[in-house]
């Protein structure tokens, strides 16, 4: 089954010029007619199709599913054009509905991490730039076409795409970039398991920022990364299946207190959690 995150799955291609799965060597295209902003979207179409979606040539899987992620600030309509064997290239065209985003307040994570020193900002630079390297990856892969579980039980303590603003001790406002996942509030040490199977692409228990840092690649682009970690246990390279504990909850690098930072991403787009969580299959 297709799973599409935030949305029902429909058999309808939206574009009129669509070819009929009656042409020999031909297959309906299957896309949502809407989407919320932060969704990640998985499609089927013809296994030789062309796929192309924001200026990159996605990956089919020889069932012919393919994902593409809607930005947090994504425009209407998302067009993904489709080109089968034989066939015109068609333009199919998604709905994005908008979202509000509200502000955040945070208190209580330490000032040189929200304002650091020259230095450390370089080295904050190095080990974003080495997290963003991993998610280039682009597996035939599709371990993300099946419903994804919690990682862990909690109350949810902040939200993907909402505007934050530090609060430094002397009651200074720091706006930051909106958040990029869903953090989840459990005690140290709660084991964390793999949502959906994977490879681990990353593991670091040091990052500046994010302390212990995972990330778990599940094919065509999709990913997911969890942070603040209090312990890792599992190395690059490793297959993980969906369930596996990977690692535990803990309150390393920039954190008020302990949680699990459950991120996503379509390579450099970043998706919503909850939604896909809350995806049909």
């Amino acid at each position: 089954m297709t799973v599409l995150a935030g949305c029902t799955a429909t058999a309808e291609t939206r574009s009129a010029q669509s070819p009929s799965p009656a042409i020999a060597g031909t297959r309906a295209t299957i896309l949502p007619p809407t989407v919320e902003q932060g969704a990640l979207v998985i499609g089927t179409t013809h296994p030789a199709a062309t796929v192309e979606y924001a200026g990159r040539r996605v990956r089919v899987s020889p069932d012919g599913v393919f994902a593409i992620g809607i930005a947090r600030d994504a425009a209407s309509p998302a067009i993904v054009v489709v080109t089968q064997p034989g066939t015109p290239r068609t333009e199919h065209r998604i709905e994005v509905r908008p979202r509000d985003w509200p502000v955040e307040r945070i208190t209580g994570v330490p000032p040189k991490t929200v304002k650091p020193p020259p230095e450390i900002a370089a080295r904050i630079a190095r080990e974003q730039a080495e997290v963003s390297a991993a998610r280039t990856r682009d597996d035939a892969r599709a371990d993300f076409a099946q419903a994804f579980r919690w990682p862990v039980q909690g109350r949810i303590s902040g939200r993907f795409g909402n505007a934050r603003v530090y609060v430094l001790p002397d009651g200074t406002d720091v706006p930051q970039t909106p958040h990029s996942g869903m953090d989840i509030a459990a005690p140290t040490g709660t084991p964390v398991q793999a949502p959906a199977p994977g490879v681990v692409t990353f593991a670091r228990s040091d990052l500046y920022l994010t302390g212990g840092t995972v990330l778990l690649d599940h094919g065509q682009g999709v990913s997911s990364n969890f942070l603040h970690l209090s312990r890792i246990d599992v190395r690059v390279g490793d297959r993980v299946e969906q369930g596996q504990v990977i690692g535990a909850v803990g309150a390393t690098g920039r954190a008020s207190g302990p949680h699990l930072h459950w991120g996503m991403n379509w390579f450099d787009v970043r998706v919503d959690p909850l939604l896909v969580l809350s995806a049909t299959r």
